[in-house]
């Protein structure tokens, strides 16, 4: 059995989370990540922003700036090296989930030079981001995993209607699949329905001017078919995949994993992308998607999903088929052997 604490600095967040509503990216990872290591036999800690300490699903979350003096197999950082200051660890893993250039910053990589953390990274593309004159401490490529509800959604006898999802934040591109939607998939099927889950409550209660546009830009398209909602719950947004017959997203350079496309892929949602940032790490082309950098093209392959039962169908079957290499107990059993963390 190991003991292992994962540290954050961005917002209160325990295991009960993800069943209360929306939650980003890094929280979700986390608390997976932390849940099947529990499950698996170690002592696991997540030291954040709680006021005070709560187990949940066999993890302990305690407050981040409460001195315990407990000393850990192995910390995880979230993000930033700095946080290691707060914990004592045998060995330090920096787990990056977004592009790594920030770390050019001094106050990134002073304490990164500092605690020399071995790096962790989410695949090809997200290795790439990282500036080529630091040095890479032990650096490995570990992927996010996808879990319940995507996992154990039902194979689908029948298409649903013609309806897409778009996922993701509204500042990645969701203008150009609304244009492209408007300029070609409306227009050749108008009966067709984008559904946009892409709201505020993720993003907190700051102020984003590049959110309200973006959002107050998506309500113009209403006549077209396009209907905005507010992000949803898991069990709830696994519902509103199984009822749609696509995904479309452009992709964006900031996508390193991207949950919103990993997710839909379990739950057996065909992805159309034009494979920015990771999102080519998403979908095998022909197979669990296509991937169309062209507008028109990206359109084309769009409506023969929303269009082709039988395409849909074996895209259905294939992007299901996907499960297996992104669960969390593989996951888990990466960081295990990568850190040497034995089981009971």
């Amino acid at each position: 059995m190991a003991r292992i604490a994962f540290l954050d600095d961005s917002f209160p967040f325990t295991g009960a989370s993800l069943r209360e509503g929306p939650l980003g990216g890094i929280q979700t990872a986390t608390v997976m990540l932390a849940q099947t290591l529990a499950a698996r036999g170690h002592r696991v800690a997540v030291h954040g922003m709680v006021a005070a300490d709560e187990k949940v699903n066999g993890v302990l979350y305690r407050p981040l700036f409460t001195p315990w003096g407990e000393h850990y197999d192995l910390l995880i950082a979230n993000c930033v090296a700095k946080l290691f200051a707060h914990a004592q660890g045998h060995r330090r893993a920096l787990w990056l989930h977004g592009p790594a250039r920030y770390m050019r910053k001094p106050r990134h990589l002073l304490p990164y030079l500092r605690f020399h953390p071995s790096l962790v990274f989410l695949g090809d593309y997200h290795r790439a981001t990282w500036p080529h004159w630091i040095p890479p401490f032990n650096p490995a490529l570990i992927p996010h995993g996808v879990g319940e509800p995507f996992t154990s959604t039902p194979a689908l006898a029948a298409p649903p209607a013609p309806s897409a999802l778009f996922l993701s934040n509204p500042r990645r591109h969701l203008d150009w699949v609304l244009d492209v939607w408007a300029r070609f998939i409306h227009p050749a099927m108008p009966q067709a329905k984008l559904h946009v889950y892409a709201g505020r409550s993720n993003y907190g209660l700051r102020k984003d001017d590049k959110l309200e546009k973006a959002l107050a830009h998506a309500e113009g398209y209403a006549s077209m078919g396009v209907v905005l909602h507010d992000p949803l719950p898991k069990e709830a947004l696994a519902g509103a995949m199984q009822n749609s017959r696509v995904m479309l997203y452009r992709g964006d350079e900031g996508e390193t994993f991207c949950f919103a496309a990993a997710e839909a892929q379990a739950a057996g949602l065909p992805l159309v992308t034009a494979g920015l940032g990771s999102l080519c790490e998403r979908v095998i082309d022909g197979q669990t998607g296509f991937i169309r950098q062209n507008p028109e093209a990206f359109a084309q392959a769009a409506l023969r999903l929303l269009q082709d039962d039988l395409l849909w169908k074996e895209q259905h079957a294939a992007a299901q088929a996907t499960r297996a290499a992104l669960s969390w107990e593989a996951v888990a059993a990466a960081w295990e052997e990568r850190f040497g963390l034995e089981r009971p």
